[in-house]
C-alpha cells in the first residue's frame, strides 16, 4: 500500500453493498479499504487493530448497530474518524450519529457523489453533511433559540460564564471576587461548580473552553 493512503474499514451487512462502496473507494488515489465488516461488533474489533484511519458505518447492521458502533469505537479506538451511511434521511438518526461521535453522515442514495469527499472532510477534522442535514441542524438551532433553551455548549449561568471569563483572563480569586464586588469563598465555590458542570479539572481546560465558547479570545 502507498504511504499517505487514509486506510479505511468499511461496515456493512450486505456483501454487494460493500462491493459496490470498496470500488468507489479504491478506485481514488488516497483511498484505500484495508478491512471489512458484516456487523457493528466486528467493526469495533477491527478498528482497534491500529491500521485504519476511517470508519464507514452502515446505521442499520446486526448485533451492534452503526451507532452502537460508533459509540463504542469512540471509546477503544478515539483516533479512527467515522463516517455514517444510512438509507434513511431521518433527523434523529442524524443528531445521534453526531452525539456518537460521527465526523459526518452520507445517504446511500448518493453515496457515489458524496462519499469520497466526506472521506477526505473527514481526515481533514472537517464534518460532512448532507443539505438536509445542514437544514436540520439550523432549525434545531433557532428553535433551542426560540424556546429560550441554552445552546449545548453555554451549560452555564451568565454568573457563571462572567467567572469563566476572568479565570481565563488569568485572574486570582481575589481579583475575580473585587471585580465582582462578591467575597473569594463565592468565586471559589462558583469554580468548583463549574468545574463539576463542565467535567473538567482545572485552569487550562476551562480557558480553552473559554475560548470554544466565545468568551475570550484565543
Amino acid at each position: 500500500m502507498e504511504p499517505g493512503k487514509t486506510r479505511i474499514l468499511l461496515a456493512d451487512d450486505h456483501a454487494l453493498v460493500r462491493g459496490g462502496l470498496r470500488l468507489i473507494l479504491d478506485g481514488e488515489p488516497d483511498l484505500v479499504v484495508v478491512a471489512e465488516a458484516g456487523d457493528g461488533a466486528e467493526a469495533v474489533e477491527l478498528s482497534t487493530r491500529g491500521d485504519v484511519d476511517l470508519a464507514i458505518l452502515d446505521i442499520a447492521m446486526p448485533r451492534m448497530t452503526g451507532l452502537q458502533a460508533a459509540r463504542e469505537m469512540s471509546r477503544r479506538a478515539p483516533t479512527v474518524r467515522i463516517l455514517m451511511l444510512s438509507m434513511y434521511d431521518n433527523e434523529q438518526y442524524f443528531f445521534e450519529a453526531l452525539k456518537a461521535g460521527a465526523s459526518g453522515y452520507v445517504l446511500k442514495s448518493v453515496a457515489d457523489r458524496d462519499l469520497v469527499e466526506a472521506c477526505r472532510a473527514a481526515m481533514r477534522g472537517e464534518p460532512f453533511l448532507y443539505a438536509g442535514a445542514v437544514t436540520a441542524l439550523i432549525r434545531d438551532y433557532l428553535q433551542r433559540n426560540r424556546h429560550n433553551d441554552r445552546i449545548p455548549d453555554s451549560i452555564l449561568t451568565p454568573r457563571e460564564e462572567e467567572i469563566v471569563k476572568l479565570i481565563a483572563e488569568g485572574r486570582s480569586s481575589k481579583e475575580i471576587a473585587n471585580t465582582l464586588v462578591i467575597s473569594a469563598k463565592t468565586v471559589d465555590r462558583h469554580r468548583a461548580n463549574i468545574l463539576q458542570k463542565l467535567g473538567m479539572r482545572d485552569r487550562l481546560e476551562l480557558t480553552r473552553f473559554a475560548i470554544r465558547a466565545g468568551l475570550v479570545e484565543p
